[in-house]
């Protein structure tokens, strides 16, 4: 049975030095709706799937938490048995902790989302309105907008004319859009944070250009009562030589100013192995394209604006040792000197690249811990499982709610991995279950969760991935559920009621703002500022 731990003594932890993960192993939305600034999110249910990555080093000190549902127990359990040696449990859960008197946040991405407010009052970043944008648009003057969100954001919606440059990629490539100083370049993202933090990379890397952010991004101009456009796909291209020398130098100069340190490649072969006694978490900033293409083979991919967006994701455990990787430098000295403000103590630039690394190519396939402690449960063709299930048999769909309601096979019910054996009464003891995931992946460890219930279980070959290779029949909408979707902390944009949509960006932006605030309560973080 794994120790406990009070509030107040992981408190004092995670103020500390020393390396610490505090894991909330609640669905998405419950933690969204309530939890500890500091934790990450790996739900139960994905916690096979996520830990051996997110979590390299077996001997890492790991708190897990929950409001008091049983599940931190359970993970806990789960932990262990995959070979973790330092497990917690948080005392009562978010509760003892709120009754310690520290505070709970809500929302995703807290950490980073309180930083760009904080950024934002520190050195004054400034922003226009949807209405000024939108006046300076018909004055003609000039000026380009960039949107520094990953493109399958942009793709939904951006600000017309607009182009995407996601956030560390805005100095390396601002060169080739905006050539003249006299054009002025406003940042945009979906609502304020990466807006902000955009824009104040520009300005930290000194570039000539007036900059400014769009107060508010996609979600402001909606609300302005403004059309998006829908479906682009317009980049900034590779900057040219010239163009990549002055990127280089601004931020050289920016690394400079929030003391950037560099690591060579003798010294990270040394902490490589380290590994036991210190996690090394190797990250490649570059874009997907170019990971793919060539990476250091124990790198994973952190591209440097969803790195500095949701730094919780990527790197749960605190005061771990960070080594980021950019064979341009530029991406990886910007991403640094916005970590290092974030209150990273140890990270690092590569500073010779991939040059002399042992590298790969091709797509990245994240460890998943357990596989072979599975009970096996028989895995079929896609189109053996669209016959039982025409005749009679149930499939459960365990990927995310809202690609099931998107689209999903034919006939499936959706399914959250914790919640099925508690709803197993819903279907019939003499139906066949039929299980399916993104990859089939996920189903294998629900069906081995289902290994003791007696029920006829099998699991899709390839899942929904083979499902639809093999132009099995596919439908969309919430069609039938098992448990209630609670995997999902939903954005303004995951709803379908107009009236909901501009109500929940209008209550996502006034909690943006208020952040600045609560993160000053006990229980909340602060910020380091750097004068000019």
């Amino acid at each position: 049975m794994a120790k406990t731990i009070d509030a107040a003594s992981l408190k004092a932890a995670l103020d500390g030095s020393a390396e610490i993960a505090l894991i909330d192993v609640r669905e998405q939305a419950p933690y969204g709706a309530s939890h500890p600034i500091l934790a990450a999110n790996i739900p139960l249910g994905q916690l096979e799937m996520r830990v051996g990555e997110q979590i390299p080093r077996r001997s890492t000190p790991i708190v897990v938490e929950d409001a008091g549902e049983g599940l931190a127990q359970r993970a806990a359990a789960l932990l262990e048995g995959v070979g973790y040696t330092d497990v917690s449990v948080l005392d009562g859960g978010t509760p003892a902790w709120t009754a310690a008197g520290f505070e709970l946040f809500s929302g995703m991405y807290v950490p980073s989302k309180a930083f760009g407010e904080f950024v934002e009052h520190a050195y004054d970043t400034p922003s226009v309105s949807a209405d000024e944008l939108k006046a300076m648009m018909e004055s003609g003057e000039k000026l380009v907008v960039l949107d520094s969100r990953p493109m399958d954001e942009y793709r939904v919606m951006n600000i017309p004319t607009g182009i995407d440059v996601p956030g560390a990629e805005l100095v390396y490539r601002v060169g080739e859009v905006a050539p003249d100083a006299n054009t002025t370049v406003v940042v945009n993202c979906a609502g304020r944070t990466r807006s902000i933090i955009g824009a104040q990379s520009l300005i930290n890397a000194g570039i000539p250009n007036k900059v400014i952010a769009l107060r508010n991004g996609t979600m402001g101009w909606h609300l302005s009562g403004y059309k998006l456009e829908h479906g682009n796909d317009r980049t900034a291209p590779v900057p040219s030589s010239g163009t990549l020398d002055k990127a280089v130098a601004q931020a050289e100069a920016c690394g400079r100013r929030f003391g950037v340190k560099t690591v060579d490649a003798d010294t990270l072969d040394t902490w490589r192995k380290e590994q036991g006694e210190r996690t090394l978490s190797i990250l490649d900033v570059r874009t997907l394209e170019e990971f793919e293409a060539k990476r250091i083979a124990d790198s994973r991919h952190a591209p440097g604006g969803q790195l500095v967006q949701a730094t919780d994701s990527y790197l749960p455990v605190r005061n771990a040792r960070v080594v980021l990787v950019d064979d341009r430098k530029v991406r990886a000295l910007m991403t640094a000197s916005w970590l290092v403000q974030l209150g990273w103590r140890d990270v690092h630039v590569l500073d010779s690249g991939l040059d002399g690394q042992a590298t790969v190519s091709g797509r990245y396939t994240p460890a998943v811990l357990g596989l072979d402690r599975l009970a096996s449960a028989p895995a079929i063709p896609a189109v053996e499982a669209r016959a039982l299930v025409e005749a009679g048999a149930v499939i459960l769909d365990l990927g995310k709610a809202l690609d099931y309601r998107d689209a999903h096979p034919e006939g499936a019910w959706w399914a959250g991995r914790v919640a099925i054996a508690d709803n197993l009464s819903k279907i019939p003891a003499d139906k066949t279950i039929v299980l399916t995931s993104p990859d089939g992946v996920l189903a294998r460890f629900a069906a081995s969760d289902l290994a003791e219930s007696g029920r006829d279980v099998r699991v899709i070959e390839g899942g929904t991935a083979a499902w639809k290779a093999a132009g099995l029949p596919m439908q969309s909408g919430m069609t039938a559920v098992l448990s209630e979707p609670d995997d999902s902390y939903l954005r303004p944009y995951d709803r379908t009621n107009k009236a909901e949509i501009e109500k929940a960006m209008n209550d996502y932006l006034t909690w943006e703002v208020a952040l600045v605030e609560q993160i000053k309560k006990a229980g909340g973080i602060s910020f380091r500022h750097y004068p000019g």
